[in-house]
């Protein structure tokens, strides 16, 4: 399977790519994970943004944040994969390449996300740590992780 990464500044992407991002952020975690929340927020302009495409298809896709917008420590957030592309590795590969460019593209030493707490596992195998207590966002379990180079 031939699959295209591009990360690219909020400004670069082209309305059609946005549009993209939003309908596969809005498929998993509005409609598939039944959660009512704003997903539009004021951090998107602020970030970089990792699209894995197949085709014209978005496969996959992070929400990579410099330091001092999420947390003091740089992030990894929005982090899905489309359903139609699931159980062949991606996630993985996702994670690996988001966490690479964090760390190169904001010459950073930590990364902190804010995860849904089931998968504690999927994030602690790339070396990130449990942080704080359970927490409720939006309605679903989040832990906070930190991985640290």
């Amino acid at each position: 399977m031939q699959l295209n990464w591009i990360l690219k500044n909020f400004n670069e992407l082209s309305a059609a790519e946005l549009y993209a991002i939003m309908q596969l952020r809005n498929e998993v975690f509005v409609l598939e994970q039944n959660c009512v929340y704003q997903d539009a927020d004021s951090k998107d302009a602020l970030s970089k943004h990792l699209c894995v495409w197949h085709g014209e298809i978005l496969a996959a896709y992070t929400r990579i944040l410099p330091q001092g917008i999420s947390y003091n420590e740089a992030s990894i957030g929005r982090v899905v994969t489309s359903p139609k592309y699931r159980k062949i590795g991606l996630g993985i590969q996702l994670m690996t390449e988001s966490i690479r460019l964090t760390f190169s593209e904001f010459a950073c030493t930590q990364i902190k996300i804010g995860a849904q707490a089931y998968l504690y596992k999927f994030y602690s195998s790339f070396g990130f740590s449990q942080t704080s207590e359970e927490y409720l966002e939006d309605g679903i379990p989040h832990i906070e992780m930190i991985l640290i180079k």
